[in-house]
């Protein structure tokens, strides 16, 4: 297999060259969810596919675990599957397509070497997947794209191709080109391999069937395709060869570039094909940049190839198991083997920290990761230990840039039901913005503790999770505040600063200093007469 994108001279270890890490992006609704459990079906993860809408337990999606994602039928965190197919190793990250979760998704696309956009062959491009792809643009992500749901009604191939090409200013090549659309969609021609593949309409659960072909001109294609279809598909590939540009790995593998499939992932078609191109052109294990030494004055690139272990937690996910009160961290390898019971150096703490029981992710079922390689995803349980952004290596001192917190756009004062439990409130708010769910802010006078989100939904998810997990009813009532902003800049001007404002001050749950705005003039205030002092929307997540 073709390796894209790797500069050091030295090989990959087979096991490392055979990962493909990826992210799956799209707006709510494009069939995301039932895309990854047709691609778990096929890795043999898991039996049949549990179709998102249906009735009852058949409902709950396989990536779908918490309790309102399964009830409202939205993925709302970002989950982790890993499954074989063919040679490869897949380690498959499931994002929140709706907006109010984006940072999870921000978080979660620093961990993957490539992402597939799935798109609604009715909708287009539409306002979540341009954010996404936004994101996947400024790391230089490769995307695949699957247009999916070609066996409804459907715009017109060409018309979808300009559309990616004209908003998302990226090349477009086709890898398969659709045969009919809605009623009368027969299945695809894969163009870069020359295969016929027929869709099966009756059972949705079976894989259509696929012929090999002499190129388009091959006289059998007239027995599986209809006269007036056949022309049509040969007049567009002709066309589309002319008009759109061959795949160019390089291209691709800078992010300039996309191969486009069609399919149904609901009937099971195309997902197959999918698969295929991910084996052959994602790119393997990449390497990460990150600051080293006690300062973090300098800067190295963390080879997937090196021989020491290094990973860093991108995904904090409380109580993925309400039987056990537990805690896991999502760590991406980024070099070296690991195996169970490693003593690993936690960079933060300076503390060993040994691993006993990771676990690899198979859809819903978790297993003991007896090793894993550079671009692996493991879960490490622990007690809050393990924070986003948290750096794991075999000795080394070093700081994985790049992971971002950003400042919440609504901000609410969270009461507990029973004033008795504020203690248990302190606790669980605590441990969720620890995961990355909410931001916390305790406010230097007064008391009780200010949530800020990014989504509206996002309060509705934390008042219910406290409700199921804690047994916490909560109300949230409004804020004086309007924003939150992270203050910068020396020590000294920090102190004086928060010593002058205190009124306005708070601390995040790291402790860092935050100034709370009550209207917007009073960031111009602070800017004019606070001139060494910065406000910041976002703050990194090394710790």
């Amino acid at each position: 297999m073709t390796q894209i994108g790797h500069n050091s001279g030295t090989p990959l270890p087979p096991e490392v060259a055979r990962r493909r890490t990826f992210a799956i992006i799209s707006h709510p609704d494009a069939g995301k969810t039932t895309l990854t459990e047709k691609l778990l079906v096929y890795g043999g993860a898991i039996q049949t596919a549990g179709a998102v809408r249906a009735r009852g337990e058949q409902r709950r999606a396989t990536s779908d675990f918490l309790k309102m994602e399964q009830q409202r039928g939205i993925s709302v965190s970002a989950s982790a599957m890993t499954f074989e197919w063919g040679d490869c190793w897949f380690n498959l990250l499931d994002t929140p397509g709706h907006e109010d979760f984006s940072e999870d998704t921000y978080r979660t696309l620093t961990a993957v070497d490539a992402a597939v956009m799935v798109i609604d062959a009715a909708k287009g491009i539409e306002p979540q997947t341009l954010k996404l792809f936004e994101v996947c643009r400024m790391r230089d992500l490769p995307i695949l794209t699957f247009v999916n749901k070609m066996d409804r009604e459907a715009r017109d191939t060409f018309e979808i191709i300009d559309e990616l090409q004209e908003k998302l200013a990226i090349d477009v090549t086709p890898a398969s080109w659709p045969i009919g659309m809605g009623r009368d969609f027969l299945g695809t021609y894969d163009i870069l391999h020359d295969r016929l593949g027929l869709m099966d309409r009756a059972d949705r659960n079976r894989r259509g069937e696929t012929l090999e072909m002499k190129g388009l001109d091959d006289p059998r294609l007239a027995d599986h395709v209809p006269a007036g279809q056949l022309a049509e598909l040969r007049e567009n590939v002709e066309m589309a060869r002319e008009l759109m540009p061959a795949l160019d790995r390089q291209s691709f593998g800078e992010g300039h570039m996309t191969p486009i499939w069609f399919g149904s992932a609901i009937n099971s078609f195309g997902v197959a094909e999918l698969l295929a191109g991910l084996a052959e052109f994602a790119p393997q294990p990449q390497p990460r940049e990150a600051l080293t030494g006690k300062t973090g004055d300098s800067k190295r690139m963390v080879e997937p190839q090196e021989k020491a272990a290094t990973g860093f937690v991108f995904k904090v996910q409380a109580n993925m198991d309400p039987k056990h009160r537990d805690r896991v961290a999502f760590l991406r390898l980024t070099s070296g083997r690991f195996t169970r019971g490693m003593k690993m150096h936690h960079v933060r703490s300076g503390k060993p920290m040994a691993i006993s029981n990771p676990v690899l992710f198979l859809a819903a079922e978790r297993e003991l990761a007896e090793e894993a390689w550079a671009g692996d995803i493991i879960g490490i349980p622990n007690h809050g230990q393990l924070r986003i952004g948290d750096a794991l290596t075999e000795g080394e001192t070093l700081r994985f840039s790049g992971i971002p917190s950003f400042a919440p756009e609504m901000l609410q004062n969270c009461r507990a039901g029973d004033p008795l439990k504020a203690k248990h409130l302190d606790k669980a708010l605590t441990q969720f913005a620890e995961e990355g769910a909410a931001k916390l802010f305790k406010p230097t006078f007064g008391s009780g503790w200010i949530v800020g989100v990014v989504g509206a939904l996002q309060f509705d998810v934390l008042a219910s999770r406290i409700e199921t997990e804690y047994g916490l009813p909560v109300r949230f009532e409004a804020t004086q505040y309007r924003e939150a902003r992270w203050i910068g800049g020396s020590d000294k001007a920090v102190d004086a600063f928060t010593d002058k404002e205190k009124g306005q001050c708070a601390l995040d749950h790291d402790g860092d200093p935050v100034f709370m705005i009550r209207i917007p003039w009073d960031v111009q205030r602070v800017e004019r007469d606070y001139p060494e002092v910065t406000l910041s929307r976002t703050k990194e997540m090394m710790v």
